[in-house]
């Protein structure tokens, strides 16, 4: 019998498109469902993950899995025929998870406070930003891709991401690939897998949307 797989994302979200290219990395097949959370969020969706409310959320088999990283992870243990997504040495292991971490609470909660916030008001955060960009350069190193000669787990975490930059840029006035050029050569080197390039955001859409956002919560 075939698994029933179905998410439910909304496509400008970063956490929505990390479980999509994990899902196109394994070649898993599913029904996608687009959430409306500007207005009105799904009846669905309220009973899959009603902790949190949110996207994305993986119901497989009618049973349903929340939170990106958790989701990705879940993948990967799933369908562990495909291409694996995280090392199978557990220092390894564990340092994927670290930095996929590292992405969520010193990139995403960090930049959030630029795009969400007055301009002028997030000097700090700007700086915090561009340190932390840098040392995820340093991780990075000469290596392809974050997770070492294979595309993996961190890079699944912070790629969506990167379509996101100039829309940091452009809010929070400042350049970013001067102090992290090798990031930028990585993101685009990210862009020739077709998981990738299929699924991440465009940037006018993402500046459109942080736009609108900026002047329904009166920072604009």
């Amino acid at each position: 019998m075939e698994d029933e797989v179905v998410m439910l994302g909304f496509h400008l979200s970063m956490f929505d498109i990390r479980v999509r290219i994990a899902l196109a990395e394994k070649g898993v097949k599913y029904e996608y469902r687009e959430e409306d959370l500007v207005n009105i969020k799904s009846a669905l969706l309220l009973v899959m993950n009603p902790v949190h409310k949110k996207v994305p959320v993986l119901i497989h088999n009618g049973k349903p899995i929340c939170e990106s990283l958790i989701i990705v992870e879940y993948i990967d243990e799933v369908w562990k025929d495909q291409t694996p997504l995280l090392p199978t040495d557990p220092h390894q292991r564990a340092q994927a998870r670290f930095w996929a971490d590292f992405v969520d609470n010193k990139v995403h909660e960090v930049a959030k406070k630029i795009w969400t916030g007055k301009v002028g008001e997030h000097e700090k955060e700007k700086e915090e930003l561009i340190k932390n960009l840098k040392t995820l350069e340093e991780v990075l190193g000469d290596k392809p891709y974050l997770a070492g000669d294979t595309f993996g787990f961190p890079d699944i975490a912070l790629i969506p991401f990167y379509r996101w930059f100039s829309t940091y840029e452009t809010v929070g006035k400042m350049k970013l690939d001067l102090f992290s050029p090798k990031l930028i050569a990585w993101g685009k080197r990210c862009l020739e897998r077709e998981s990738v390039s299929k699924f991440i955001s465009d940037e006018k859409e993402i500046y459109e949307f942080v736009q609108m956002y900026r002047k329904k919560i009166g920072v604009d």
